[in-house]
C-alpha cells in the first residue's frame, strides 16, 4: 500500500463518494478507482461497501483506515522536522472553534497574528464540539478551540484561559434584585438555552442541576444556536440565560444594566487549544497559543482555577 492510495482511501472516507474523492485528490474517478481496486487486491480485503449510499466503510476496511490515518499523520511530520529549522513560519493552518466562542475570541487575534505571520494561510471554521473532535481524528483540522476538558486520550488539551460565566436578566425577572447571584438562586424558572448539541447548553444545564420549565410562555418550545438571540427573547419575554464574560463587551450600555454576577467561586468554562497527540506544525501552534494568550484582556488572564468553578461538560 502506497502513502497516494492511503490518501485516496482517507478520501472515500470523508466525502463517502468516489467522485467528490476523486476531486479533491486533484485525480480523475477512474484513477482511484483504479487505485483502490489495486490496494484491496494486494490486502485481500474489501476496503467500502460500494452497494451503499452513501458508501460506507466494511469493517475490516474501518481498522486499516485508522491505520492509513496515524500513518499519514506521522508521514506529515517530516515536514514539520524541515519546518521547524525554517526561520519563518509558512503554510496552511486550519482552525475550528465552536460557535459561542468564535465571535468574542477570535477577533481579539485574528488580525494580529495574520499580520505576524502573512506566509500563514489561515482557515477558522466553527463547527459543534462534536463535529470538530470528529475533523480532528480524521486529521481535517490541525487545531481547534474548545470547552475543556474532553478527558480524551488521543488529544492535547493547552487551557488558555478560564471564562466566567453571568447572568444575562430580564428587568421583571426576580433574579435582577440581586446584586450577586448565587448557585442555588437558580431554579430552572424562566431559563432561556442553546439548542442540541452546543457544549455551553449542556454547562447551563449541570449549573445546580437546572430543569428548565416552560413557565414564560407555556405554550412556546424555543431553543437557539445563537447567544444574541437568546439576550433578545429575555429582553422581550422575560426570563434568562448565561453568557460568557467575553460577550460583555460587544453589549450596549443599555444591555450591560441587565447583567448580573455570580458570587464566588464563580461558575466558569475552561477554553484550550486543542489537537491531536499525533501531529505535525507544532511550531505554528505554539505561535498561534501565544498569540491568543497575548489578546485576552487582563481581567481574563490573570483568572485561576481555584477562583472558579469549571462547569462539566458532557458530550
Amino acid at each position: 500500500m502506497t502513502l497516494t492510495q492511503m490518501e485516496y482511501i482517507l478520501a472515500v472516507q470523508k466525502f463517502r463518494h468516489f467522485g467528490k474523492a476523486a476531486e479533491s485528490c486533484h485525480v480523475t474517478q477512474p484513477t482511484l478507482s483504479m487505485q483502490l481496486q489495486k490496494c484491496e487486491e494486494e490486502l485481500g480485503v474489501v476496503l467500502f461497501d460500494r452497494s451503499k449510499n452513501p458508501i460506507v466503510p466494511t469493517v475490516e476496511g474501518e481498522e486499516i483506515i485508522k491505520q492509513a490515518q496515524n500513518v499519514i499523520k506521522e508521514y506529515r511530520k517530516i515536514f514539520d522536522v524541515i519546518d521547524r529549522g525554517k526561520k519563518d513560519l509558512t503554510g496552511d493552518f486550519r482552525l475550528g472553534v465552536i460557535p459561542t466562542l468564535s465571535p468574542y475570541l477570535i477577533p481579539l487575534f485574528v488580525k494580529s497574528f495574520c499580520v505576524k505571520y502573512p506566509q500563514i494561510n489561515l482557515y477558522i471554521e466553527e463547527f459543534q464540539t462534536s463535529q470538530i473532535l470528529e475533523k480532528l481524528d480524521q486529521d481535517e483540522l490541525d487545531a481547534a478551540l474548545l470547552v475543556t476538558p474532553l478527558r480524551s486520550n488521543s488529544l492535547i488539551e493547552r487551557t488558555l484561559f478560564y471564562e466566567p460565566f453571568h447572568l444575562f436578566v430580564a428587568p421583571q425577572h426576580a433574579l435582577s434584585k440581586k446584586e450577586l447571584i448565587k448557585e442555588n438562586d437558580l431554579s430552572g424558572e424562566g431559563l432561556w438555552l442553546l439548542d442540541e448539541g452546543h457544549c455551553m447548553r449542556n454547562q447551563m444545564l449541570n449549573l445546580c442541576s437546572l430543569i428548565p420549565r416552560r413557565d414564560i410562555l407555556p405554550n412556546l418550545r424555543f431553543e437557539s444556536g445563537n447567544i444574541e438571540t437568546l439576550l433578545n427573547m429575555v429582553l422581550d419575554a422575560g426570563g434568562y440565560t448565561l453568557v460568557p464574560h467575553l460577550c460583555l463587551d460587544s453589549l450596549s450600555v443599555k444591555r450591560k444594566k441587565s447583567i448580573k454576577s455570580f458570587a464566588a467561586p464563580i461558575p466558569s468554562r475552561e477554553v484550550s487549544l486543542v489537537h491531536s497527540r499525533i501531529y505535525h506544525k507544532e511550531k505554528l501552534i505554539d505561535a498561534l497559543e501565544r498569540e491568543i494568550i497575548l489578546s485576552l484582556p487582563k481581567g481574563i488572564s490573570s483568572l485561576k482555577s481555584d477562583k472558579l468553578t469549571v462547569i462539566e461538560i458532557e458530550l
